[in-house]
């Protein structure tokens, strides 16, 4: 007898359901992994052998975890996506086959990308801002080592995370996610403070969450529903691979060119912080930088929430849109526009009112006040634009799923290469440090302007019911053909 799972329910349940069903699971996998860096940051920052420098060390080393992420997304969501889509044109064997292939490759890629943050730890830190002064490059040489050793295990829980959503177990995908989060919050606090292992204790017990998710990972892909994976299911295709990755090459793209950002906008923040009246100090070097990368964690959890409710709407857009009903995949945007919003608003309203409440969570009475001054006017400047950052994010990634990748690429590129980088590197120069924080509100301005021209014009394909019009159902249905 066959038990293989059909998904055919994507195609029957209310979207509203559907997208509760998937989203909500996404979003708290996202919101628990961007815990991991926030929690290490916060127990830091109040460890008064740490602070600010600590802090500041963290935030050099959060860019790497984050290109570690954007690779293991590309190959998660562009397998999710391919997954979704194969099933509901009823290919299975194209189903299991990326799932096996996506597993090694994330393997073998991650096991390199250790090796290169191991071999060049030292010009690494120096790009992002850690010669800032002598204690933050010590903090963040101690730290970023620990979290390297983790890599593989970080990037297998979350390129596995979207695949095991894509077989239809969003709530699993949670599990294993949170799993981890909560193993690292109860060690962080024994290894900072009463063991005292500083930086390296913070490390330890984020790796140790990401072994247990990984552990849970490797469990489920045993006992998979919709998708048997088996020894014929892995091999490294290279057709199946330049597919699947293309999927998920937005996914890529968004995160590793935020990278490329963060490292201009900590470069700069280094630079016109040391010709500041106050932080030209060396006693106070390291706090432009400590405090944008706590304003830049907030605004991870935003973002998660942003990415979860976007993401998690793949696997449903994507059999959708593979069983020809362009109508569910037009009402489902709809749906995601208006809860991208509605998370954009919440956020902003908790930075504008209450800033200095957020800053006293990572350590403010342990510092000066300029400290918190710094910190008030970040929150309120940097992320001021925060629905229209959270509406930029839904649509690219919800083009990806369409199989829109050029459109996504492109908004997404213009983001965080172009407005990303140019205008952290051009705004001080008139307006020195605080040139920093108006390129972030004006990138997405700027980004929003692009966005709406390609969301009005997905409207229009989506409601155009003639075959010979059905632009958005053939890229995507493409991919799925060898």
């Amino acid at each position: 007898m066959n038990h293989t799972q059909t998904n055919d329910f994507l195609v029957k349940e209310g979207l509203g359901t559907l997208m509760r069903r998937y989203s909500v699971p996404c979003v708290i996998s996202l919101v628990v992994a961007a815990l991991y860096n926030i929690v290490d940051q916060i127990f830091i920052a109040n460890a008064d052998y740490l602070g600010s420098y600590g802090n500041a060390a963290n935030t050099v080393v959060f860019p790497m975890t984050v290109l570690a992420l954007a690779i293991a997304v590309m190959i998660g969501d562009g397998c999710c996506a391919f997954v979704s889509i194969s099933l509901g044109a009823g290919e299975r064997e194209k189903a299991h086959r990326s799932v096996g292939c996506g597993i090694l490759l994330c393997l073998m890629v991650s096991v390199a990308l250790t090796a290169v943050y191991l071999i060049f730890m030292d010009p690494i830190l120096t790009v992002f801002g850690g010669t800032v002064n002598e204690a933050t490059y010590t903090c963040a040489k101690e730290y970023f080592f620990w979290i390297s050793l983790g890599i593989p295990f970080y990037m297998f829980g979350q390129a596995m995370n979207p695949i095991i959503r894509s077989d239809g177990s969003p709530r699993f995908a949670m599990a294993a996610t949170v799993a981890g989060a909560v193993t690292n919050i109860i060690l962080d606090p024994i290894l900072i403070y009463p063991c005292r292992m500083g930086m390296m204790g913070a490390a330890v017990a984020t790796v140790a969450g990401q072994i247990l998710t990984t552990l849970l990972s490797v469990w489920y892909l045993c006992h998979m529903k919709a998708v048997k994976i088996h020894r014929n299911s892995f091999g490294l295709w290279g057709g199946l691979m330049k597919r699947f990755l293309l999927l998920g090459l937005t996914s890529f793209l968004s995160q590793v060119s935020l990278v490329v950002s963060m490292a201009a906008v900590q470069n700069m923040c280094t630079r016109y912080g040391a010709l500041d009246a106050v932080f030209g100090q060396p006693e106070y070097a390291q706090i432009p930088l400590a405090v944008l990368g706590i304003v830049m964690k907030f605004f991870q959890i935003a973002i998660s929430i942003s990415v979860g409710l976007a993401a998690g709407c793949i696997p449903v857009v994507g059999y959708n849109i593979g069983a020809g009903r362009k109508d569910r995949a037009k009402t489902l945007f709809t749906y995601l526009l208006l809860a991208e919003a509605a998370v954009g608003l919440t956020a902003l309203l908790i930075v504008e009112l209450f800033p200095v409440q957020l800053i006293g969570i990572f350590g403010a009475a342990n510092e000066s006040a300029c400290y918190t001054e710094f910190a008030v006017r970040s929150f309120r400047i940097y992320l001021c634009m925060m629905v229209l950052a959270t509406v930029n994010k839904g649509t690219f990634i919800y083009l990806q799923a369409l199989g829109k990748a050029l459109e996504s690429t492109v908004i997404s590129m213009t983001r965080e290469v172009v407005f990303g980088v140019a205008l952290p590197i051009l705004l001080p120069v008139f307006f020195g440090l605080n040139g920093i924080l108006y390129s972030f509100p004006v990138a997405d301005i700027l980004t929003f302007a692009i966005a709406a021209v390609v969301i009005r014009r997905t409207y229009r394909e989506l409601s155009d019911p003639t075959p010979d019009a059905d632009r958005v159902t053939r890229p995507a249905m493409a991919a799925a053909k060898e």
